[in-house]
């Protein structure tokens, strides 16, 4: 018996690849929530967001979610516009790749 035939295979891949979204959040127009793309990350907690109302933004991300979630370039997000200053905004959820893909194949984003 040899070294080799002792070792375990090391793949490590799962039967089913295929992730399945059971529940996707969606933007509450009651509450003002709108989605929004990340566009660059501006330091301080603060970065640039393209909303799908057309409108360029200032995001920022509130202290509840700063340590808990990462936020980069790209990333697609609910935002809420502040109701006395419309070009700034608080970010309230990162979506998944998954949960975009589901946004993209409903109809949510366009594009």
């Amino acid at each position: 018996m040899t070294l080799a035939d002792l070792k375990k295979p090391t793949s490590r891949a799962s039967p089913s690849t295929e992730e399945t979204v059971t529940r996707v959040r969606t933007p509450r127009r009651e509450n003002n929530e709108i989605l929004a793309t990340v566009e660059s990350l501006l330091g301080a907690n603060r970065l640039r967001l393209r909303c799908i109302d057309g409108v360029v933004r200032m995001g920022r991300i509130p202290g509840s979610m700063k340590k808990k979630t990462w936020i980069r370039e790209g990333d697609v997000v609910i935002a809420v516009p502040w109701e006395f200053q419309n070009e700034k905004a608080d970010v309230i959820w990162k979506y998944t790749r998954p949960q975009v893909d589901w946004l993209e194949r409903k109809g949510y984003l366009k594009g």
